[in-house]
C-alpha cells in the first residue's frame, strides 16, 4: 500500500530485489523474570526469494509457544474483511469522488485509471466505479496495484508466512486488534488527510520501484535506523495527525496486551509479528516497553 509515503508506512508494503543471504529483519527480545516477547518487524507483501528467513528469526519462532499478529489469523486476508472494507469505503453523501477531490486531482486519477484499466478490471473495478468510493480506499487500491507490478504478493507477506507456520506447528495465534478496528481507523481519517493520501499515491507512483527497493534492502539487513529515518521521521514530520492515528495510538493500545503476556505466570514466550514501523523510534513498542523497565535485547 505504498507509493505515497504515508501509505507505505501505513501497511509497510515494500518491495525489492532479494540477495543471496537470508533476510535478517529487525528482531528484539523483551524479557521479564520468566517470559519473553520476540518483536519482529513485518513486511505485509513479499516475494518467494525472501524465504527462508535467517536462522535467528526461525529460532525465535521455534522458541515461542504462541504467535501474535496485528489481526487475528482468521481475519487476515479473509474475503469478509475485504468486503467490509469496501462497504465502509462506499460514499454515502450522494457525491462523486470527483466532486470531493476537485478537477485537477480527478484528472490525474483518470489518467492513472486509463493506464491501469486491466489491473482495475481484475479487481472488479473501473474508472467510473472508483467515483463511488472514499479517497482513502482509492489511494490504497492504487498502491496495491503498483506494488503488484513489482511482483509483491500478500500471500507471501511475513504475517501470512507465520500464520501458516503456526498452523503447521500447532501454535495458537491471536490479534492485537480486529479488522473492524483497522477499517474504522482508515474510514475515520479527515477529508484533508484522505485527499492528501490520494494525491501522494498518484504523484509518487513513478518513484515506487527505487524507493521500495531501498526500503526492502534495509529491511532484509535489519537496518532499523534507515527504516525509521525514511519512514517514521518523514511521516511524523509531513503527516503528524495521520502518524499519531496509525502508529502512536495503536502502539499505546497494544501495550497492555503485550505487558499482560510478559507479566503472566509461567514461562510462555510469544512471537509478535507487526508492521516494522510499530517497533521503531521513540514512539515504537520497543522504546515504550524499555521505558517500563523490561530487559530488551536486539537479536542479530
Amino acid at each position: 500500500m505504498r507509493l505515497a509515503r504515508p501509505l507505505l508506512c501505513l501497511t509497510l508494503l515494500l518491495a525489492g530485489c532479494a540477495s543471496a543471504q537470508p533476510p535478517t529483519p529487525a528482531l528484539w527480545r523483551v524479557s521479564d523474570a520468566d517470559n519473553s516477547l520476540y518483536l519482529l518487524g513485518s513486511f505485509h507483501l513479499l516475494k518467494p526469494d525472501d524465504y527462508p528467513l535467517s536462522a535467528t528469526v526461525q529460532a525465535a519462532f521455534k522458541d515461542a509457544e504462541t504467535v501474535l499478529f496485528e489481526l487475528p489469523p482468521q481475519e487476515m486476508g479473509s474475503p469478509a474483511t475485504a468486503m467490509a472494507m469496501s462497504r465502509a469505503a462506499l460514499r454515502g453523501d450522494g457525491k462523486t469522488l470527483a466532486e470531493e477531490i476537485g478537477p485537477e486531482l480527478d484528472g490525474k486519477l483518470g489518467a492513472w485509471a486509463a493506464a491501469n484499466s486491466d489491473a482495475l478490471a481484475t479487481s472488479g473495478l473501473s474508472a467510473s466505479l472508483l467515483q463511488r468510493f472514499e479517497p482513502w480506499f482509492v489511494a490504497l487500491l492504487i498502491s496495491n496495484i503498483e506494488m503488484a507490478k513489482l511482483g509483491l504478493d500478500p500471500a507471501l507477506g511475513l504475517d501470512a508466512h507465520f500464520v501458516a507456520e503456526a498452523a503447521k506447528a500447532g501454535k495458537p495465534g491471536a490479534g492485537l486488534e480486529t479488522g473492524a478496528q483497522q477499517i474504522a481507523l482508515l474510514d475515520g481519517m479527515s477529508g484533508d488527510e484522505q485527499r492528501q493520501l490520494l494525491r501522494e499515491s498518484l504523484a509518487e507512483a513513478d518513484e515506487a520501484k527505487a524507493r521500495t527497493e531501498a526500503l526492502h534492502a534495509a529491511w532484509r539487513r535489519g537496518d532499523d535506523k534507515y527504516l525509521w529515518r525514511e519512514m517514521g521521521l518523514e511521516m511524523r514530520r509531513e503527516y503528524p495527525a495521520l502518524y499519531r492515528r496509525i502508529n502512536v495510538e495503536r502502539n499505546d493500545a497494544w501495550l497492555p496486551a503485550l505487558q499482560a503476556r510478559l507479566d503472566a505466570p509461567g514461562s510462555d514466550d510469544t512471537l509478535v509479528v507487526v508492521g516494522a514501523l510499530h517497533l521503531l523510534g521513540e514512539d515504537g513498542v520497543v522504546a515504550k516497553l524499555r521505558a517500563k523497565g523490561y530487559k530488551i535485547e536486539r537479536l542479530k
